[in-house]
């Protein structure tokens, strides 16, 4: 997790101590893809992150896939991410390791939605405030309807599905 502030700008909300962002509320979301198109940005600042401590390594993972994992027999090569942002590296015989691809995920929710119906939740989105112009009144908050977004203090500008 270390490795997730460097990359998705811990340094910017720190710079604005004092001040406060917007953020997902990962236990409110909903997954309605509102994200990905509501932004002001050309290319939404929420992207798509992955708790590998929740996940563990798994054999197969039903927000990689676009399968019916309640079907044992289902089988498909297509991936479930239309940028291809989820990458899965082998870690044993047949089990592997998912990551995130920051650069790619669009935030259009479809693995957070699919890890939660059939998965462990490990999947959820967050704006990355190294992305985010922090606007006064947020397009995709004022769209998402389950009032997932709010504002939270710029120097604890992450809400994780592990905090208690």
């Amino acid at each position: 997790m270390a490795g997730l502030g460097v990359i998705t700008g811990f340094a910017l909300p720190r710079m604005i101590k004092g001040k406060s962002v917007w953020q997902i509320d990962p236990f409110k979301c909903v997954s309605c893809s509102r994200c990905e198109t509501e932004c002001a940005l050309m290319h939404s600042a929420v992207r798509c992150v992955h708790i590998p401590a929740m996940c563990g390594h798994r054999k197969t993972c039903p927000a990689f896939f676009d399968i019916d994992p309640l079907r044992p027999d289902a089988a498909s090569r297509t991936q479930l991410c239309p940028l291809r942002a989820i990458r899965r590296a082998p870690v044993s015989d047949s089990y592997y390791s998912y990551t995130i691809d920051v650069n790619r995920c669009n935030g259009c929710a479809k693995c957070v939605e699919r890890c939660r119906e059939y998965g462990n939740g490990s999947l959820f989105l967050q704006i990355h405030h190294d992305l985010c112009i922090n606007c006064n009144e947020c397009t995709i908050a004022a769209a998402c309807p389950a009032k997932a977004i709010k504002k939270v203090p710029a120097d604890e500008p992450y809400i994780f599905k592990n905090d208690s």
